[in-house]
């Protein structure tokens, strides 16, 4: 007798399905041959370039990012890390937009300090407003805030991207009951951005019901950067197919796993 399993939705960003929920950065590899093995490794389809800091063709003359990361392969999703306010976010993606020949598929990330980057949620919320009114489709950086996470939603993001843990941490996941709160709410897709330091951790986002998880440093910042991108692409996989299939609610104390009937006595 065959046995019906539960039908996993895809994963859909403006308009678009991909099949990989693992989308990964581009910074802080020892070159550009090691993102392109990662990122390979990684099987992501979506790869986030901080536009302030990598060249995609805004300095002639200098190695180009989207030489070894070809945009006919993967989709790019440009930046703004390293903006501190409203005004400079919305100009880093209005400048993405021009390099990649209208490109409006967007990572909106609005810092508030050097020390923490944590996120500014205040202007986090002015250059989203803007984004959208100009017609960006605007995926954001924000903090575990269950009611930022709202506002920003109903502003018009087409996902929402809570941190897990503080951006090259690798702490993991700090506060999941915040975001199972997040994920109870949504209205929009949600991913763990920040904070994922190994396999475990992606897996544990994946299994409290995230669309997907973006991440950096816990792949460039790894002792063998390109294993721990396959490591990556199969923690998300696990995660999303124990979400699906529902763990074993926990008990205090033990239970058997054979049945006692029928024993030799």
């Amino acid at each position: 007798m065959s046995q019906s399993f539960p039908i996993d939705k895809p994963l859909v960003l403006a308009g678009r399905t991909y099949h990989s929920r693992l989308l990964v950065g581009t910074g802080k590899y020892k070159d550009l041959d090691e993102t392109r093995l990662a990122i390979e490794a990684s099987g992501a389809e979506i790869v986030t370039v901080a536009v302030r800091r990598t060249n995609i063709g805004q300095n002639p003359g200098e190695p180009n990012l989207l030489d070894v990361i070809s945009p006919e392969r993967y989709t790019i999703l440009p930046n703004t890390a390293g903006c501190y306010d409203a005004v400079e976010a919305v100009r880093t993606c209005r400048l993405a937009r021009e390099l990649l020949d209208g490109h409006k598929l967007v990572k909106l990330e609005v810092l508030a300090d050097q020390k923490t980057l944590f996120p500014n949620v205040i202007e986090t919320l002015k250059a989203a407003e803007t984004l959208v009114k100009d017609g960006f489709d605007v995926m954001v950086y924000t903090s575990d805030d269950p009611i930022i996470a709202r506002q920003l939603a109903e502003i018009g993001c087409i996902a929402v991207m809570p941190l897990a843990g503080l951006i090259g941490t690798g702490l993991g996941i700090c506060n999941p009951y915040n975001l199972r709160i997040i994920l109870e709410e949504a209205t929009v897709p949600v991913l763990v951005d920040a904070g994922v330091g190994t396999a475990s951790d992606a897996a544990i986002a994946m299994e409290l019901g995230c669309e997907a998880v973006l991440m950096n440093s816990a792949i460039a910042h790894a002792q063998h950067p390109v294993l721990m991108a396959e490591a990556m692409k199969h923690a998300i996989v696990a995660g999303r197919l124990a979400y699906l299939a529902g763990r074993m609610p926990k008990k205090l104390y033990a239970s058997a796993s054979s049945p006692l009937e029928g024993l030799i006595r």
